[in-house]
């Protein structure tokens, strides 16, 4: 009788030690967004996408150092991601930078392409803003991301002059993010 309650005690803890902890795909963390972590290859990209198109172009790094975007497209043709590696032209480089294209991808605060300046106020600490000639970037404290806003969002006396300072509180809660994207 022993022996059968160990051996079931024993079958149980080998049944939930075995179970897979399901990643969310489209989760964005600090270190990872879904399945993609920040020691990822660009060698593992086709075995982290296997289901999807990974999209790969390659326009002369060789000579000029640039490091060209690797494009990420589910089956369907919808384009999800755009990662920079850190190298040009080596297959044992890491993810740097990614560039989110689909609204599924979301923040573990929620904060994904359909939200506004004013969801990410109220989730996040704004370390800085930048302002670019036709987009505001705006950086936040509690993880690696930052998100950029179309100045069209922006009241008029805003819209032309890269060299005026935005302040948080100029920015309409209604400006819809325009992209966002995870740099490690």
């Amino acid at each position: 009788m022993k022996k059968l309650f160990f051996s079931l005690i024993a079958l149980a803890t080998l049944v939930t030690a075995c179970q897979k902890k399901e990643v969310n795909p489209f989760l964005i963390s600090k270190q990872n967004i879904g399945l993609l972590t920040d020691s990822t290859t660009v060698s593992a990209l086709e075995a982290v996408y296997a289901n999807d198109s990974v999209v790969k172009k390659i326009a002369g790094d060789e000579f000029t150092g640039r490091i060209n975007a690797i494009e990420i497209y589910e089956k369907g043709g919808k384009k999800l991601l755009e990662l920079s590696p850190s190298q040009a032209l080596d297959s044992t480089a890491t993810i740097s930078n990614i560039k989110i294209f689909d609204a599924r991808f979301k923040t573990d605060k929620g904060i994904n392409l359909n939200s506004t300046f004013g969801d990410l106020k109220t989730n996040y600490t704004i370390s800085s803003i930048q302002n670019t000639l036709r987009n505001i970037v705006i950086f936040v404290n509690e993880n690696n991301t930052y998100f950029t806003i179309d100045k069209k969002e922006l009241p008029a006396d805003l819209r032309f002059d890269v060299s005026k300072k935005i302040e948080a509180i100029q920015i309409p809660e209604t400006a819809k993010i325009k992209f966002f994207m995870l740099d490690w």
